[in-house]
């Protein structure tokens, strides 16, 4: 009999959810068959057979959360004919003995008593010694909970008013219905990453001093270069040259000159890295993601070009490792491919740093006190940690990033 194990993916992931099954009781499977999905924060993964048999059990359903290492399913040798027409996990309550009948009325009228009410353990302890039944003694409390004292004065309070208590109720009620009765509504549970996604933005936003400072590019000299010697680019390294590329050795340069935006708290002290590795958020079906291109600093553009394209399909597909999401020192994210004019990005915790793109619009610009052109124009915005980075320093990191970029030669020096 082989066991199916949920296997280790990493030091920061302990469980999962298994998204779905792939084979059913019954089913011959060989070594190396997908047996299931399995999705986690991060990334999503298959389980395969670790040897040729028959699925035997089925320990968990699509939709469970499983610990990493838990047993959620057997295969046996022999061949499929030989298979168990219903899951065997189910023989146990068959089968499981019954207590014994005089011990029933009792066991059940215990566990009705504490059941019912609302009550606090010291309470649940106190009844049970005094032999009072819990659903018959009165709370002070506004929401029903039933407390040790509640327990001592009971059958020594004074008798209740004659008007009716107000019913308690083991949940709060909603303040309003969450969906209007007679209105089309569809319930739908988040997945895994959407609620990781979520828990870590709010924990983003409690957690830091977040501020954000904007500027604009004026990006008529990167969108020259980019006619100019897009073909060839094209043609020598098989990639086309994006504006991400660019991004990325400005945002090197300028944080070569401000490392504090490359840093990290961690208790009282700052880690102040000195490698740079660029997260990219990627939009992928299952919730935003952000891949992370290694050493930026050391790659050429056709190196960060391909590595971002790679990453992106990666994402897109669910095939991303979580060794590639791991360990950025500071993320950009570009909202601007929807259609994006201005936005405030969240700091990807722990970074104290994060560089927003936006849509290129023609605006009206002063190139004199005479004369006013039509340029292609982006707003960026530079979202920091307040706790280490100061808004003099944030206003220049963001100015050195404007700089580069209207001066796409001097990313070759400073990039």
């Amino acid at each position: 009999m082989s066991e199916i194990i949920v296997p280790a993916m990493g030091e920061s992931i302990t469980e999962g959810t298994i998204s779905k099954w792939l084979v059913k009781v019954g089913d011959q499977v060989n070594e190396g068959d997908l047996l299931l999905e399995l999705e986690t924060d991060k990334v999503n993964m298959e389980i395969s057979a670790e040897q040729a048999g028959v699925v035997q059990q089925i320990l968990n359903q699509e939709g469970d959360t499983v610990q990493i290492g838990q047993v959620v399913g057997l295969i046996g040798a022999g061949s499929a004919a030989a298979a168990p027409a219903a899951p065997a996990a189910e023989a146990p309550k068959a089968s499981a003995p019954a207590a014994p009948a005089a011990a029933q009325p009792a066991a059940i009228a215990a566990t009705e008593a504490e059941a019912i009410p609302s009550a606090s353990p010291a309470a649940r302890k106190l009844a049970r010694e005094k032999g009072i039944d819990l659903s018959k003694v009165a709370s002070s409390d506004p929401l029903g909970r039933v407390s040790q004292g509640d327990v001592l004065n009971h059958g020594t309070a004074p008798a209740a008013p004659a008007a009716p208590a107000p019913a308690r109720q083991d949940k709060p009620a909603a303040a309003a219905p969450l969906a209007i009765p007679g209105k089309p509504a569809e319930r739908k549970k988040m997945s895994r990453r959407r609620l990781t996604i979520a828990k870590r933005l709010v924990e983003a936003q409690h957690n830091a001093a977040m501020l954000t400072t904007f500027n604009e590019v004026d990006m008529t000299a990167i969108l020259d270069l980019r006619k100019r010697r897009k073909q060839s680019f094209l043609e020598k390294f098989e990639v086309n040259l994006g504006f991400m590329s660019f991004f990325t050795k400005a945002v090197v340069g300028a944080l070569k000159k401000f490392p504090l935006l490359n840093a990290e708290i961690d208790g009282e002290d700052i880690i102040v890295k000195q490698y740079y590795d660029i997260g990219i958020a990627v939009a992928a079906k299952e919730g935003l993601v952000v891949p992370v291109v290694r050493d930026a600093d050391r790659l050429g553009f056709a190196e960060i070009e391909r590595t971002i394209g790679q990453l992106a399909g990666k994402a897109r597909s669910n095939s991303l490792e979580l060794s590639e999401l791991q360990g950025g020192t500071f993320t950009i994210t570009n909202g601007g491919v929807f259609g994006s004019l201005l936005s405030t990005p969240i700091l990807n915790a722990p970074q104290v740093g994060i560089l927003g793109m936006h849509k290129i619009q023609l605006r009206p610009i002063a190139i004199d006190q005479e004369r006013m052109e039509n340029r292609p124009m982006m707003y960026i915005a530079l979202s920091y940690d307040h706790r280490i980075v100061d808004g003099a320093e944030a206003v220049q990191f963001l100015v050195k990033v404007k700089e580069l970029l209207e001066d796409p030669e001097a990313l070759l020096i400073e990039g």
